[in-house]
Order: C-alpha cells, then sequence, then structure tokens
C-alpha cells in the first residue's frame, strides 16, 4: 500500500449541483482536475483490495524495464522491444508525441529518478510501425511478416540481439483552402524504414504508422453492453454515415469477441490489449503470450534467457488491467459560455455527433462492478467508419479495411496538451490542431467536413471552443 503515496491525490469533484450532468463526462468515474494529472485519477470508490491492486498496476505501468539482471531495475525487457516503458509512449496516460514534431514534454527533462532505479530515462519514438503481408493471418486478422512478425522493432540487445530496423518520418505538406479563403497546411508522414537486420520486407508488406492513443476512460467502453454498439451498427444511414463493428481474435479469451480498442477496433478487450502491449512494444511475456516476440527466423532472439517465463505475471497482468480500467475521466469546463454552447449545436448540425456519439450507458460488468450502470459522454459509438482515402493506411485489420477507423472518443481531448505536451490527433500524428484533424475526414465523414469548412469563421471558432472543452 505504500505504492499508493507515489501515485496523484485523488482529484475530488465539485458538489454534484454545480457541475451540469453533461460535463460529467464518466459519470461518477470523473474527476475535476484539470492539470497534467488529469488522466492520472482512479475512481475512489476502490475497495482496499481494488486499491492495492491498482497500485501494483500502477508500478507496472510506469515501471522502467531492464535488458540485463544486473541493471538495478525489473529484468526482462526483451529481447527485442519499442519502448523501455509504458509510460514513454502514454506520458500520464495521454497520447503520443508525433515524431519530428517540437512539443515540450513535461515530466521527462531533468525529471529526477527513483534513486533504486539506475536504468536512465531512454528516448523513443511515440510511434510504432505495423507490418503485415496481403492475405489473411490467424483467425482472419492481419498477415505477419516472416522475418519481422507485425511491428517493427526498433530496439534489440546491445552486442547480441540486433534490432530489426530503424524507421524515420518525414513530414509532407499540402494546402486545403477554407471556403472563405482561408489556407489550412495538412502534412502527411512518410515513413522511410532503414538497417534491417534479416531481409528486405518485400513488395507485398504493408507498413502502417500508429501513435500511441490516451487512456482515459477505457474501462467505461469496455462496459457498454455489446448489443448497444450493434443496435448502433444497425440504424439506418444519416447523410451516408453508417459504421459497422469490427470483430476481432481475442487471445485472452480464445474467442472472436467484438473489437473495441486499437485504432482500428482490433482489440476487444483491455486485458488483451495490455497484453499485446507488453510483448509488442516491451518485450514482455505474460499468460496471455507465454513466448517471447521472435520470428522464427530471429534465432539469437530465441536463446535469449528470460528472466522468469512469464515475466508478466497473473497477478501483474491483472494489476495493469486493474490500473487502466479503474481511470477516471476529466470533466467537461465551461460548459455555460455562450461560444461553446454554440460550437456544440454547430458539432451536430455538422452531423459530428453521429459518429462522436455524445452518450453512452455502461451495463453490468463483473470486471470492476463499480463501473455498471454510469450514462457516460465519450463522444464515440465504438464502430469502423469509412473515412476515405486521404486517410487510408493500406493495412487491413479482422473486418476493418484500409479506409476504415475506429470513431476516436474524444473526451478529454482538450487536456491533451496540459496532459504531456501532445497536439498531434489522428492515427498517425498527422493533425496538428483540431482544425487539421477535420479537414482529413473524408469518406463517410466528408459531409461533415465540408460543412465545417463553409461555417463562417466565428462558427469554426465555436465549433473548436467546444472541442476544447470536452
Amino acid at each position: 500500500m505504500a505504492a499508493l503515496l507515489l501515485m496523484p491525490a485523488p482529484a475530488f469533484l465539485q458538489a454534484a449541483a454545480e457541475v451540469p450532468a453533461l460535463a460529467l463526462s464518466g459519470g461518477s468515474f470523473s474527476n475535476d482536475d484539470a492539470g497534467s494529472s488529469a488522466y492520472l485519477h482512479a475512481t475512489p470508490t476502490l475497495d482496499a483490495k481494488q486499491a492495492e491492486l491498482f497500485s501494483l498496476g500502477y508500478k507496472m505501468f510506469n515501471n522502467r524495464w531492464a535488458f540485463f539482471w544486473f541493471e538495478n531495475a525489473e529484468f526482462g525487457r526483451g529481447p527485442t522491444s519499442n519502448a523501455q516503458s509504458c509510460t514513454t509512449c502514454h506520458l500520464n496516460n495521454g497520447r503520443g508525441v508525433a515524431p519530428a514534431t517540437h512539443a515540450v514534454i513535461a515530466g521527462v527533462a531533468g525529471a529526477v529518478r527513483d534513486h533504486h532505479i539506475t536504468v536512465p530515462y531512454e528516448p523513443a519514438p511515440n510511434m510504432v510501425i505495423r507490418i503485415s503481408l496481403k492475405g489473411d493471418g490467424p483467425h482472419g486478422g492481419p498477415l505477419p511478416h516472416p522475418e519481422y512478425g507485425d511491428q517493427l522493432q526498433i530496439f534489440g540487445v546491445k552486442g547480441v540481439v540486433p534490432a530489426e530496423g530503424q524507421f524515420k518520418v518525414e513530414w509532407h505538406e499540402k494546402v486545403s483552402t477554407l471556403a472563405d479563403g482561408e489556407p489550412v497546411a495538412l502534412r502527411l508522414p512518410v515513413i522511410t524504414i532503414t538497417d534491417l537486420a534479416y531481409a528486405p520486407l518485400g513488395d507485398d508488406a504493408m507498413i502502417a504508422p500508429r501513435l500511441a492513443p490516451p487512456l482515459v476512460g477505457i474501462g467505461l467502453l469496455e462496459a457498454v453492453p455489446e448489443d448497444t454498439i450493434v443496435a448502433l451498427a444497425a440504424r439506418e444511414p444519416i447523410q451516408g454515415i453508417k459504421g459497422k463493428p469490427n470483430r476481432v481474435w481475442d487471445e485472452s479469451q480464445h474467442k472472436m469477441m467484438l473489437g473495441r480498442f486499437g485504432l482500428k477496433a482490433n482489440h476487444a478487450s483491455i486485458r488483451e490489449q495490455i497484453a499485446i502491449a507488453f510483448l509488442n512494444d516491451i518485450g514482455l511475456s505474460s499468460p496471455v503470450y507465454p513466448d517471447q516476440n521472435c520470428p522464427p527466423v530471429q534465432k539469437v532472439c530465441k536463446e535469449q534467457m528470460v528472466a522468469g517465463k512469464p515475466e508478466i505475471t497473473k497477478l501483474r497482468l491483472d494489476a495493469t488491467e486493474l490500473y487502466v480500467r479503474s481511470l477516471t475521466v476529466p470533466v467537461r469546463r465551461q460548459t455555460q459560455d455562450p461560444q461553446v454552447k454554440r460550437g456544440e449545436a454547430l458539432f451536430a448540425q455538422a452531423h459530428c455527433s453521429v459518429c462522436h456519439l455524445s452518450e453512452l450507458r455502461t451495463g453490468e460488468t463483473a470486471s470492476l462492478p463499480q463501473l455498471a450502470g454510469q450514462t457516460i459522454h465519450p463522444y464515440t459509438d465504438m464502430l469502423l467508419h469509412d473515412m476515405g482515402d486521404g486517410l487510408a493506411d493500406g493495412r487491413p485489420d479482422f473486418l476493418a479495411g484500409a479506409s476504415e477507423w475506429r470513431t476516436p472518443p474524444l473526451w478529454g481531448i482538450g487536456l491533451s496538451e496540459t496532459v504531456n505536451g501532445a497536439s498531434a490527433f489522428l492515427h498517425d500524428g498527422r493533425a496538428r490542431s483540431f482544425t487539421e484533424a477535420i479537414m482529413w475526414h473524408g469518406g463517410e465523414a466528408e459531409v461533415s467536413r465540408e460543412a465545417f469548412r463553409h461555417f463562417p469563421r466565428e462558427d469554426r471558432a465555436a465549433l473548436l471552443a467546444f472541442l476544447g472543452s470536452l
């Protein structure tokens, strides 16, 4: 329980009468912190046993993992990896910072380390590169590359196991013009992969960059009944907008399930998402994925000793799962501001609210009973939508096509830069502002983009103020 002292103090809500119902984004799983710790708070309703497990999960999430047993930190990283800790990419539980983007990341530069941990902070891209070949892999998912699996690993063990390769990002810009003549610079990432350790990727390889999404409110989204999401997919199309669910293999439960998480709704549960992140990003095995992340050709990788098998024990995995599931959502701000209210009306007028649905309700759940019966305001329908060729990455994922993406929740988005300096949006961080993100919308969302394009300047400002209030 001493580790609880490491966590931020709970942010207590104002009196309920002072907080409009729509401002309680997570129902009782809401907090009124508008600072850098806004995404860090657990629900205060955890009992003693849950709080102890949360404390261990906090440690697992924030720990710096070491390659070697003689390093004074938690041993078990690798043999190949993309980061040394979960917080490398999810600092303060927020979104990643796009590569080659100038940003001041709070709490890293000059930060004082725990004197027991000698492993220094190791910078790493907040972006990963997914890889697959044309065709279906196991259970209908992406087909892994025979030499590199389904994600490029940019770290190895120095002098022992080579990194799989490196990548760099260059941003190419184009200019789009709003109806009143105002120009909007839109950037597109161009990925170059270098220093491949085993073989060329080949002409059939599909690569797709992914920026780390924020973790706020994930437990609440897992608690939304499947019937609710399926019913949303069955709605009559509105202005050509009609979403669909993804169906994915969940290794943690050994069955096909409704996809809820991931940028293409390609993970069905929090447990699955955490287990695959431990494996792919840090090189940590778990009861869900008990083997090291080494494709067959990487013989030296497979020969390496491990720090126990698995390194993430069932207790550690349970704890990290509870930690993520228990996180609350910051309340909305400035909800009574006339400009914000005007922006909310314009958000609906432009049909943005068809996908970014303002209200859902959670059902009964055994994983954390406190999540049940919450009226929440996540601004997502959790469905896949065709976003057009401009956002297509050319890489299908189960039922998600190359241009289809899950509607990202918008709750807490107005605090993204405050939380950790991150102000890059969309799946690869190409959008540096809300305006850029909107202008990249195409496909089913073209009607919303064009409505925004033709809004007068003051209406665009109002809609952006509304998004900033979330």
